[in-house]
């Protein structure tokens, strides 16, 4: 609460209380109301893109058993990526609410692939790993042939590939809001099955789990919600891959306590990013992926090194 209402009062155009008050309540087009508006939206999809990501990273690391998953390693945001600057320009896109679509198709798509090149129903979390990141750094080899060779597409991808919240619309929300919901029930509903394979397939199979299947679905699950958010934010990196190590310092390895606490937590550490990168480039504004960048390298290693000081 206290982030998303930093998040409405706090940005780039400075506005006193009671303008930000007088937008909130009493909104009547002035300029003020105009940016608390925009503002709102803003909040709104950071806090829905921020929940996506941390369920999506959670499940990821429990579906790989590795604790660096997240969805950069399934190659969900380079299919994203590439799929944007295809769009951008070899069929002539331009707006975001076009993004949004091809960004989730990719992303979906790559899904597929890591899963059927991963051995579809003989899967394991090695073969899922080294798939998704063959096809990375396959299409982000494709992803910057394009962009050196098409100006145009350069400078229209250059803010989307860093991430941002810049650019949030109530159509935007309105366009991926059926799927982050979908893929959050569905994720949360995992976490039972996913906490039996997390103590392997032998003991999985021994307490009933139903390994192929719920492979199949934590990967839908994780490719829904992080294609969604993508396709709206762009590829933001290290809400998915620290905020589940963040929750598991004080919850413990169950997903079913995990899992919730990554979809409130992701959000306060993408909007604090997001609201911190528009302070400290006052009157413009670093977009939230350099700002969870910059924030989450330092932080991770610090998490990394206390883990191994605890285990030596």
């Amino acid at each position: 609460m206290v982030v998303a209402l930093a998040s409405i009062a706090i940005g780039a155009k400075q506005l006193s209380i009671g303008e930000v008050w007088h937008g909130l309540f009493e909104a009547s087009g002035t300029y003020g109301d105009v940016v608390v508006d925009d503002r709102i939206s803003r909040t709104a999809l950071g806090l829905l893109a921020g929940a996506a990501l941390g369920l999506a990273g959670a499940v990821l690391q429990a579906l790989t058993r590795n604790p660096l998953a997240d969805p950069g390693l399934l190659g969900i945001n380079a299919g994203a990526s590439a799929a944007v600057v295809t769009a951008i320009t070899f069929l002539g896109v331009t707006s975001l609410s076009s993004y949004v679509w091809f960004a989730f198709f990719g992303a979906a798509a790559v899904g597929a692939m890591v899963w059927f090149l991963g051995g579809s129903r003989g899967a394991t979390p090695v073969r899922l790993a080294l798939a998704g990141t063959a096809i990375s750094a396959a299409l982000y080899g494709y992803l910057q042939a394009v962009m050196i060779m098409d100006d145009a597409a350069l400078n229209k991808m250059r803010f989307w590939t860093v991430g941002s919240l810049s650019s949030a619309t109530d159509a935007t929300i309105t366009q991926v809001l059926p799927f982050l919901l979908a893929g959050t029930v569905l994720a949360l509903a995992l976490a039972r099955p996913l906490n039996a394979m997390e103590m392997g397939d032998d003991t999985a199979k021994a307490l009933g789990a139903h390994l192929n299947r719920t492979r199949v679905l934590a990967m839908l699950a994780a490719t829904v919600l992080c294609g969604a958010a993508t396709a709206a934010c762009g590829p933001i990196v290290f809400v998915g891959l620290m905020v589940p190590h963040v929750v598991r310092s004080f919850t413990g390895p169950d997903l079913r306590w995990i899992l919730p606490y990554a979809a409130v937590l992701s959000p306060v550490l993408l909007l604090g990013a997001d609201v911190l990168g528009r302070i400290v480039a006052r009157p413009a504004e670093l977009q939230v992926g350099i700002v969870t960048a910059v924030i989450g390298g330092p932080v991770f290693i610090f998490l990394v090194r206390r883990r191994r000081t605890a285990q030596l």
